[in-house]
């Protein structure tokens, strides 16, 4: 059986790829970005085929169908930006159900989203629904499983728990922390999304799938707190907060952005519980309870295997950052660059500089940092608390605090791009060389490139702050470098 896992860099089909690869299934892979692909540690198993392509692009999406007899639909608009994200789920889904239904594809499986059809469901849910009622309208058979709210490490749903429960032991919050839920482990959701392949009763079926338990927002706090060993959180409910003011609080309370964060809330206002309990018949795991999901994936976090993470999902924007365009075509480019030689070998400066931000910090003026990620949540942007997905090793398109990795060339090249708002876009480069008897030289860049006035006004004024920055930062990482390569 060869499969198409569209989606494949995202958090969930990031998963998936490896269990089926080792579950003996022949896999194609398909993300926007092909060098994402190259990045992660299954991209050269033997029975997987990497396939760069938009599912938005009926002709990638049609040559990536071709051979295979099953197809993952992965794959959402709720990116940041995405305005018509509902015109491109409808197109994107056609697209799917036209290449299946041309390339002779024998089934689709798709993930949706659990939630009642009605008026009040959020635009991102009816989207999702929309999606299975596009794929079940085509002649090739479709599995829908719609989940609930998941659990895992590195979701958008844990790490908004994760935060509030951790920074807030009072919480004023919205009424429908008290409304019934069914959170599902992300493990389960993969079984399920595994077991149905060598199910047949499971074709042309829609299935909703949730958890063990069946409790409100209010208990997962109580029992997150239990689990984590802290004290008993304070909540008190008020009927004022609604679902896009809930979002714009945990946007600053938490890593997650506002744009994720309010349909997260918005499907919480109306009971999230499983309608039928068709699948566990036909497919009988053994589901996690809420305490052993939440256990696990604080586990996973505390062992630094956090397999793929919700900031995982996106193209990247390296276009712009890329050197060789003779002065950027012509526009303003700003450049701060200095080079130190370390007296430690290339491998302890490359590592040194991999593990950039998150908990290690930025090897400087952390303090500085930290204010400008805060001013950075106050004005919409991702603020510095996303961190890192692991604390030592990076894969191109992690988000590192709020820049993203735009290349990754152990031990030789690391290019970090600015996500947080500017007037402007900016890159943050590392190159590292040899320079002999056991001595490194390290380069390290930033550059800017303003968008108008206000560009150049941004630069100007923060060029003080640059001047402390980037010399503390560059001699932090040489004295870190060299006291690792002492011990």
């Amino acid at each position: 059986m060869r499969i198409l896992v569209t989606g494949a860099t995202g958090y969930i089909g990031g998963r998936l790829v490896p269990r089926l690869l080792d579950a003996g299934y022949r896999v194609k892979a398909m993300s926007r970005s092909y060098a994402k692909l190259e990045s992660r540690p299954w991209h050269n198993h033997p029975n997987l085929e990497l396939v760069a392509g938009d599912v938005l692009n009926a002709e990638d999406i049609d040559n990536a169908a071709k051979g295979c007899d099953v197809a993952y639909y992965l794959v959402h608009s709720m990116v940041a930006g995405q305005e018509n994200f509902e015109t491109a789920d409808r197109t994107s889904a056609q697209n799917m159900v036209k290449a299946a239904e041309n390339q002779g594809v024998k089934r689709i499986i798709y993930l949706g989203g659990l939630g009642f059809d009605n008026p009040a469901l959020s635009k991102h849910l009816r989207s999702r629904h929309e999606v299975a009622e596009i794929l079940q309208q085509g002649t090739v058979p479709v599995t829908v499983f719609n989940a609930a709210m998941i659990i895992g490490s590195g979701s958008a749903s844990f790490e908004i728990l994760r935060y509030l429960v951790e920074r807030l032991p009072v919480m004023i919050t919205p009424k429908w922390v008290h409304t019934p839920v069914q959170p599902i482990s992300v493990s389960d959701v993969l079984e399920y999304l595994m077991d149905c392949l060598e199910v047949k009763e499971t074709m042309g079926k829609t299935y909703d799938i949730g958890g063990a338990d069946v409790l409100t927002y209010f208990d997962l706090m109580n029992i997150y707190a239990r689990v984590a060993q802290l004290p008993k959180r304070t909540v008190i409910p008020v009927p004022v907060l609604t679902p896009r003011l809930s979002s714009y609080w945990i946007h600053i309370i938490t890593p997650v952005p506002a744009f994720i964060a309010q349909p997260l809330a918005e499907g919480l206002k109306n009971p999230v519980v499983c309608r039928n309990n068709e699948v566990t018949q036909v497919i009988p795991l053994k589901l996690k309870s809420c305490e052993e999901a939440i256990s696990r994936a604080l586990d996973r976090i505390l062992e630094h295997h956090v397999e793929t993470h919700w900031t995982d999902s996106g193209m990247l924007p390296i276009e712009w950052s890329q050197p060789g365009d003779p002065d950027w075509s012509g526009g303003t480019v700003f450049e701060d660059e200095r080079q130190l030689i370390i007296h430690a070998p290339v491998e302890q400066v490359w590592n040194t500089v991999a593990q950039i931000g998150g908990d290690t910090g930025w090897y400087y003026g952390n303090w500085m940092w930290q204010l400008r990620g805060t001013i950075d949540k106050l004005i919409g942007g991702v603020g510095l608390r996303r961190g890192r997905r692991d604390p030592e090793k990076l894969m191109l398109g992690d988000a590192v605090d709020f820049w993203r990795v735009s290349v990754v060339k152990p031990p030789e090249h690391l290019a970090l791009i600015a996500e947080m708002k500017l007037p402007g876009n900016a890159v943050l480069e590392f190159h590292i060389q040899p320079a002999g008897q056991g001595k490194t030289r390290l380069n390290q860049r930033a550059r800017f490139f303003p968008k108008g006035i206000f560009g150049m006004l941004y630069w100007y004024s923060t060029a003080l702050l640059h001047n402390l920055i980037f010399p503390g930062m560059i001699n932090g990482i040489a004295d870190a470098a060299m006291t690792r390569s002492k011990s």
